[in-house]
C-alpha cells in the first residue's frame, strides 16, 4: 500500500476511534445529572458534545505525551499504529455492547503498546513512561476522586441537605458541575487522539519528532469527540447513572466536582488520565458517602475486573492486528475488514436489546431501580 494512503488510514481509524471514545464515555460526564433529572437525555449530551469540542482545544500536554512518550515513534510505522487502532476499537464496541464503563484510554494505550511490541520489539516500548504515566494514575486517580467525592457528599448532606430539609439547588449546580465534566473530558480524551494522529504523521516523515499536533489534527479529532459524544453512549450510560448507586441531586453534584477537579489537573500535568476511572470513582464515592445510597458492590466489581482487563485484552488484539498489518497491503486490508466485520456484528447483536434515550426516567426516592436487564454479562 502507498505510505501516503497508508497515513489517511490511519487517520481515518483515529478519528473512528475518537469517535467511538465519544460515545463510550458520554456517561462519564452526564449519567448522574440525567439519573437525578437535572437534564434532560438528549440536552444532557447536546450541552457534553459542545464543551468536549471547546476543551478539546484548552491544552495539548496529553497529546505529546502519546506521540512521543510511550512507544519509540522513530520505530514504528503507520501499520503498526492502524493495528493498535483496531484493537482499541474492537475493545470499546465490545465494553459498549455489554453496557461495562472500561477505559478508552487504556484500550488505545494497551493496543499501541501490544502492536509495536510485537512488531518492532519490547525495546520500542517506553515501559518506564507507562508506569509513571499511565498505570500509576490509573490506581491512584479513582480512589482520590472516590475520597473527594465521599468526603463532599457527606458534608453536604451533613451540614446543608439535612438541616435545610432538602437538595434544592444542587440540580442547577449539577449542571455547572456536568458541563465541567465535559469540558474536562475533552482537554483529556480528545488529545490521545491527537496524540495518535501526531504519532502517525512523525513515523511517517511529514512531521519531526516532538512536533505538537497541527491545527487541523486538534479540529478533526475535537469534532469526531463531539459527534460520538452527541449520539450518546445510552448502554454505559445506564450503568452510570443506574448501576452503581441511587443518585440525588446532591450527591451527584458533589461526584462530578470531584471528577473534573481530578481529571483538569491531570490534563494540567501532561497524564493521559482515564476519565472512566476518574467519573466512576466519584459516583461510588458518593455513594459511599450518602447512607441511603447503598453501592452496588457487584456492578462495581464487574466494572473494576473490565478494567483490569482492558489493557492487556486490547494489547493481545492490538499485537495480532499490528502484526498483520505490518506483513504488506494484503494484511493492512484484512484487518480493516475484520474490523469492520465485529464492528458491524457488535451493533447489529446490540439491536435486539436496544438502550436508548428513553429508557431513562427519574426513579421514586423510595423505589431504587434494580440493575438493568438488558446489561446483565
Amino acid at each position: 500500500m502507498e505510505p501516503s494512503l497508508l497515513v489517511v488510514l490511519v487517520v481515518a481509524t483515529a478519528l473512528i476511534f475518537d469517535f467511538t471514545n465519544g460515545f463510550h464515555d458520554t456517561a462519564n460526564s452526564m449519567a448522574t445529572s440525567i439519573a437525578t433529572g437535572a437534564l434532560r437525555p438528549k440536552v444532557a449530551v447536546a450541552i457534553s458534545a459542545v464543551l468536549n469540542l471547546v476543551g478539546a482545544f484548552l491544552s495539548v500536554e496529553v497529546a505529546k505525551t502519546i506521540s512521543s512518550g510511550l512507544v519509540d515513534d522513530t520505530k514504528v510505522g503507520p501499520s503498526i499504529v492502524f493495528g493498535g487502532l483496531i484493537g482499541a476499537i474492537v475493545w470499546n464496541l465490545f465494553t459498549w455492547f455489554v453496557g461495562l464503563p472500561s477505559s478508552s484510554s487504556h484500550a488505545l494505550f494497551g493496543g499501541l503498546i501490544g502492536a509495536t511490541w510485537v512488531s518492532v520489539g519490547a525495546d520500542s516500548v517506553h515501559f518506564g513512561k507507562i508506569v509513571e504515566k499511565v498505570l500509576i494514575p490509573a490506581a491512584v486517580s479513582p480512589v482520590i476522586a472516590g475520597l473527594v467525592a465521599m468526603t463532599a457528599t457527606y458534608l453536604v448532606y451533613r451540614f446543608i441537605v439535612r438541616r435545610r430539609g432538602g437538595g434544592v439547588g444542587f440540580r442547577t449546580g449539577q449542571v455547572i458541575s456536568a458541563s465541567l465534566v465535559s469540558l474536562a473530558h475533552g482537554t483529556n480524551d480528545a488529545q490521545k487522539t491527537m496524540g495518535v494522529i501526531t504519532l502517525t504523521l512523525v513515523s511517517a516523515g511529514s512531521l519531526a519528532p516532538g512536533s505538537a499536533p497541527p491545527t487541523w489534527v486538534i479540529i478533526s479529532a475535537a469534532c469526531a469527540l463531539a459527534l460520538g459524544t452527541y449520539l450518546g453512549g445510552w448502554r454505559i450510560t445506564y450503568t452510570l447513572g443506574r448501576g452503581l448507586t441511587d443518585i440525588e441531586g446532591p450527591q451527584g453534584f458533589a461526584a462530578q466536582t470531584s471528577s473534573a477537579a481530578v481529571i483538569l489537573v491531570s490534563s494540567h500535568l501532561g497524564f493521559p488520565l482515564s476519565t472512566t476511572h476518574v467519573c466512576s470513582g466519584g459516583i461510588i464515592g458518593s455513594g459511599v458517602g450518602r447512607k441511603e445510597a447503598p453501592v452496588r458492590w457487584k456492578m462495581a466489581g464487574r466494572m473494576v475486573v473490565a478494567w483490569l482487563f482492558t489493557l492487556p485484552a486490547a494489547a493481545v488484539m492490538g499485537a495480532i492486528a499490528g502484526k498483520l498489518a505490518s506483513l504488506g497491503t494484503a494484511g493492512t486490508i484484512g484487518v480493516g475488514a475484520g474490523g469492520i466485520a465485529i464492528g458491524v456484528t457488535i451493533y447489529v447483536l446490540s439491536r435486539r436489546r436496544p438502550v436508548t434515550a428513553h429508557s431513562f426516567h427519574v426513579p421514586e426516592p423510595s423505589a431504587p431501580d434494580p440493575e438493568p436487564r438488558q446489561l446483565a454479562a
